[in-house]
């Protein structure tokens, strides 16, 4: 745990450093965005507007956190570890618990999860040989997936009418083609680059 935690600099960065603080506290919100919309039952109440919030302030740490991780030179194997699974998990419950509540059809939650912890699996297994980067793509569809199931937390409907659901199924349809066609996309990369260092 020794090093940098916050200053930038060239020496070696703690693995208990702000980034990496930030990241951890985005896993343990998960299960408490969970039990919050498990209390609400189904009320859309201020429970469900309090996960909601929760999500959306969740979320959006992601970026901060690996901002602060390169201007600060504050990255470690830890956070590279950690990073992408705090997104999953977080992600991950959103979508699960929107099924759970027969808001979202579980065949859109299997698709995005099983695109999403393959190709994490994938570059953590290739993680010694090579980084393999987020495309372009990949972060178009990160955005997307939050502001999707951000929508769908949040229970709009109540105060604008049934119009919103449309909204939603738009967002959601958008996340779901998106995570399909980059998840396509990293398979080709991935088997262009076997074929090209087999050559």
């Amino acid at each position: 745990m020794r090093g940098r935690v916050v200053k930038a600099g060239e020496t070696p960065a703690s693995s208990g450093n702000l980034a990496n603080i930030i990241t951890v506290v985005r896993i343990l919100l998960a299960p408490l965005f969970v039990v919050l919309l498990v209390l609400d039952g189904g009320a859309d109440g201020p429970l469900r507007i309090a996960a909601a919030a929760l999500f959306i302030v969740a979320i959006a740490t992601d970026g901060v956190d690996g901002m602060l991780a390169r201007r600060r030179n504050l990255v470690t194997d830890l956070g590279i570890l950690l990073d992408p699974i705090a997104d999953k998990l977080l992600t991950g419950a959103a979508l699960v618990m929107l099924a759970v509540l027969a808001e979202l059809p579980w065949w859109v939650v299997i698709v995005i999860l099983v695109r999403e912890w393959g190709i994490t699996l994938y570059r953590f297994m290739v993680l010694r040989d090579r980084v393999v980067p987020a495309s372009r793509g990949g972060k178009l569809k990160t955005v997307v997936q939050a502001v999707a199931i951000s929508f769908a937390l949040v229970p709009f409907w109540q105060w604008f009418g049934e119009w919103v659901h449309i909204v939603n199924t738009v967002l959601m349809s958008a996340a779901v083609v998106l995570t399909v066609i980059t998840g396509i996309d990293y398979l080709v990369q991935a088997w262009r680059l076997n074929r090209a260092q087999k050559a």
